[in-house]
């Protein structure tokens, strides 16, 4: 049985969720067109591009957009014109089609005609073999400029604050700009948003899923209390660790301690407050993803960097380097091109304000490019790293293991341990 996210609909009621591309907008038109329909049924829409679908799916990225998906409350998935015919079982009206599925040459011809249209469809965003890519054409220089103009800006503050200060306005200057990216690509196809709703993308919404949060066609369920509950411990949680324990370790190993108080910050932020905004948006009828989608539930590396941890990094690599790298190359040199990009990200981020460790956090996102390819591969496959509890061991040995490499000594030393100063946690 999958387990169900109470974001998307009633667990006690939900028979289905057809999943489609929400960066399309002969898509969206057409879940506009038989939401109704669907919901008398008890079906629930979502889109392909959301943590929930990625992690529900389990697909590999060129896989996930490749069609529109069914997927059945007992964790049956079907999809493209398989997907159809299984809908049509429980529409009355829809009987001619599914009489015409019990003949072999006419499911022939719905697979073909269903593939027809997908690649030929009326859509900015179509490309071959995956959508919702935003091209080269619909970005337009404004759109970019921030990316370019923030960082730079940062970059003028490094020798008049402290190392730390830097670090957040660097990483805050990225965030801005990717946001604002991605609040056009939303935008592209048209305003169909409200300002206050655009406000609150932009200015109270860490995620990056723009074409979900700004889509006020479908409501969320109200989140439970015990997400309400977790959230709060998280938040406490982290706030026990960054003053209590890096305190303690402070005396008996400086680094330890720094490891301590940035693990606090880590759960205060992306487990606890984010989590907290995210129960606060679904509340109010947004659909509002957590960023942290309970990663020690991994079952493989691939679904701890495509859908559990961060999933709005995830999600803007995935979109702006993964899908155009891989239109022109393989799966796998795109694959380590989107991680590549992370380690410049961190680089900008956590190696130039240390002023020392250049090139590990690269090294680090590298290493996790190169786990997904084993696992990916027919010998990854075959020793089962893909899955059960082989797969677990692998995803946290490979995503844990190297991670000094990530957060290196000079980094503790030179920002973090001055942070922690600063605030009063040391």
């Amino acid at each position: 049985m999958v387990s169900v996210n109470t974001e998307y609909t009633d667990k006690d009621k939900v028979k289905g969720w057809v999943l489609y591309d929400a960066d399309c907008p002969f898509c969206r038109r057409l879940a506009r067109k038989f939401r109704p329909m669907l919901r008398r049924r008890h079906f629930s829409l979502a889109s392909l591009q959301s943590s929930w679908a990625r992690t529900r799916l389990g697909l590999t990225p060129p896989q996930l957009l490749a069609e529109m998906r069914f997927l059945r409350a007992d964790g049956t998935v079907f999809g493209g014109a398989e997907a159809v015919l299984e809908i049509s079982r429980h529409i009355w009206w829809a009987w001619p089609l599914r009489q015409a599925g019990r003949v072999p040459v006419f499911v022939r011809l719905l697979r073909s005609g269903y593939r027809w249209l997908a690649r030929n469809r009326a859509c900015p965003c179509r490309v071959s073999g995956t959508r919702g890519l935003i091209t080269a054409r619909q970005i337009r220089p404004i759109d970019v400029l921030p990316l370019l103009i923030l960082p730079t800006a940062a970059l003028t503050l490094r020798a008049q604050f402290p190392p730390w200060v830097f670090m957040w306005a660097m990483a805050l200057a990225i965030y801005a700009g990717c946001k604002w990216l991605t609040f056009r690509a939303a935008a592209a196809p048209g305003p169909s948003f409200s300002l206050a709703r655009a406000l609150g993308y932009l200015l109270a919404w860490p995620g990056m899923e723009a074409s979900i949060f700004l889509n006020r066609q479908d409501s969320p369920a109200k989140p439970s209390g015990r997400e309400w509950a977790l959230a709060f411990a998280n938040t406490c949680l982290g706030f026990a660790v960054l003053f209590g324990v890096s305190r303690r370790l402070l005396p008996i190993h400086p680094l330890a301690a720094g490891w301590a108080g940035m693990c606090g910050v880590v759960f205060i932020l992306h487990f606890g407050l984010f989590h907290l905004l995210s129960l606060t948006w679904r509340r109010a009828g947004v659909k509002a993803s957590p960023l942290m989608q309970n990663p020690m539930a991994t079952k493989s590396l691939s679904e701890f960097w495509g859908g559990r941890w961060n999933t709005a990094f995830n999600e803007l690599a995935f979109r702006y380097i993964y899908r155009p790298v891989r239109r022109r190359t393989t799966p796998a040199f795109a694959t380590l091109a989107a991680f590549g990009l992370s380690g410049l990200v961190h680089e900008l981020v956590i190696s130039l304000p240390a002023r020392g460790g250049f090139g590990l956090p690269t090294t680090y996102f590298m290493i996790q490019g190169l786990g997904m390819l084993l696992e990916r591969s027919a010998f990854g496959q075959q020793i089962g790293l893909d899955k059960g509890l082989p797969g677990r061991a692998f995803a946290l040995t490979i995503a844990a293991g190297p991670a000094v490499l990530l957060f290196p000594p000079p980094f503790i030393r030179n920002v973090i341990l001055p942070m922690l100063s600063a605030i009063g946690a040391t």
